[in-house]
């Protein structure tokens, strides 16, 4: 009878260990997947099988995640700000002096524009549709409610100890900061044609990086 029950086994072939699922890991990957395809196609053009292909998900866990394409643009948008609101307080101002951490959240901004070309892209074609996924969103305004804090604070001690002026609104002043770095990089194609000028070479993007600073630190003088 062992011996049956042996010849059994051997016939099956090994012993499979089951695969363990991650759903955090394959939430990611679509994330990142529907990121890359929504900046470079924009919602109209997107299609939820290509997301999965990119994912190496199907469409039946994507819609499991995520519900439909709507709610996984309104998904990537979330996960877009969360990382930068994210790295914004990673910045640790509140322990800086106001103009050093003034310098440092502009130097930020500049950059994560730089280095995350897609944050331009889905705000684009966001602001085509009008903002109406984000106007779904139940924690959007929540988590940009500690960015205006950590300006204002910077605001509040930089009069203080009169370094900045004292009558400056924090939401315009991030608007202003953001502004300056978030058009000259959404619109880099036709002002470099326009001007004849590569806009992406790196001796005009430490000039522009420069020119921003003093703008805005010319502005908050008192």
């Amino acid at each position: 009878m062992a011996d049956v029950v042996r010849a059994k086994a051997a016939a099956a072939g090994p012993e499979r260990t089951p695969v363990k699922r991650d759903p955090e890991r394959s939430r990611r990957q679509i994330l990142e997947a529907a990121t890359a395809e929504f900046s470079r196609l924009g919602l109209g053009g997107t299609r939820v099988n290509e997301v999965a292909d990119r994912a190496g998900a199907n469409k039946r866990m994507l819609y499991h995640y995520f519900g439909n394409k709507e709610d996984l643009f309104l998904a990537v948008l979330e996960n877009t700000y969360e990382t930068i609101r994210r790295a914004e307080a990673a910045l640790s101002l509140s322990d800086m002096e106001p103009e050093a951490g003034m310098r440092k959240l502009i130097t930020f901004t500049w950059q994560h524009f730089l280095e995350y070309p897609d944050f331009i892209s889905l705000l684009n074609s966001e602001n085509l549709h009008q903002a109406r996924h984000l106007k779904r969103s139940s924690k959007i305004r929540e988590m940009h409610s500690p960015l205006i804090d950590m300006i204002s604070d910077l605001l509040r001690r930089g009069a203080k100890a009169k370094v900045f002026r004292n009558d400056v609104d924090p939401v315009q002043l991030y608007i202003s900061i953001a502004a300056l770095g978030f058009f000259y990089f959404s619109n880099r194609h036709t002002l470099s044609t326009i001007f004849g000028r590569d806009l992406m070479a790196e001796k005009n993007l430490e000039a522009r990086s420069m020119h921003i600073m003093d703008v805005v630190l010319g502005y908050l003088r008192p």
